[in-house]
């Protein structure tokens, strides 16, 4: 506790000296607090606090950070002393097999970021997917859809809904000319779309987009909401490629990493090996 007190006695009546310290570079080496033998510096004070901060709020702040190390210090200190040699053996075993795992996956990495081929044909694309199908089940449902959100006072409803109806590329073509006056709108109805991000923003039952329809209208307070839904998907069919695809590149690639980084474990003992660096007796 003796440690404590002084450590706030150095606080609260240095501290106008503790502000100036940017300003006195020779102050640096002055001590702000003692746990025992080791010593808080000013200087490591003032790297641990934020820069351009008010006084009170670094008074705060230091007052915090100098508790802080000292709370860790004497608790460290208690840990030392009343833990066995068998215990600090284990620690010590321990923080020295971290260490060298980070130091080898570093090492991996980098030798991977190096040498890992991330060019995946769609030959090969689609012969993981027909091989793994069975794997690629949805657990959600997908539709491919058009729709349109268009406020109530805007001008020709009547037209605009024809040529959202239409099949014609024209028409659409004459329909996205408008879509700065739309309040939201997907025409692309070539990709699939997870069916709840669609009931975010349409008022439609999802019995409803569950169907594939030529056409389905809603009007409310808010707007009038056409939509068309080409093709759906259910739970627990088989996802499409198009869908799919980004998972399927990272498992081939997850795959590829796993495989290059065992040639490189391999390589290493071979070398090892011929040159003598490595023996088993």
């Amino acid at each position: 506790m003796k440690y404590i007190v002084v450590i706030f006695c150095v606080v609260l009546f240095g501290s106008c000296d503790l502000f100036k310290i940017q300003e006195k570079e020779n102050s640096t080496s002055e001590i702000v607090a003692i746990v025992n033998t080791e010593k808080l510096f000013k200087k490591d004070l003032i790297n641990a606090l934020p820069k351009n901060i008010n006084k009170n709020d670094s008074l705060v702040l230091a007052q915090s950070y100098i508790r802080d190390w000292a709370t860790k210090r004497l608790l460290l200190n208690k840990a030392k002393n009343n833990s066995s040699l068998e215990t600090v053996n284990q620690i010590d075993n321990l923080v020295k097999d971290y260490k060298e795992s980070l130091l080898i996956n570093n090492y991996k990495e980098q030798l991977v970021k190096q040498k890992l081929d991330t060019i995946i044909s769609e030959e090969e694309l689609k012969q993981y997917y027909l091989l793994n199908k069975e794997n690629f089940k949805l657990n959600e449902e997908l539709i491919k859809i058009r729709f349109l959100h268009v406020d109530n006072t805007i001008k020709d409803i009547d037209q605009i809904t024809s040529l959202f109806k239409s099949d014609d590329i024209n028409d659409l073509e004459e329909l996205e000319k408008q879509e700065l006056s739309f309040k939201f709108h997907q025409f692309n109805d070539s990709v699939w779309t997870q069916l709840d991000n669609i009931l975010l923003k349409l008022p439609f039952s999802k019995e409803k987009l569950l169907k594939k329809t030529k056409f389905i209208h809603k009007q409310d307070s808010i707007g009038l909401y056409l939509a068309t839904i080409k093709n759906v998907l259910k739970r627990n069919s088989i996802a499409p490629l198009s869908y799919i695809t980004p998972t399927i590149k990272q498992m081939i690639l997850h795959k590829r990493k796993i495989e290059l980084i065992r040639e490189i474990e391999k390589t290493i003992v071979k070398d090892a090996t011929q040159n003598n660096n490595f023996k088993i007796y």
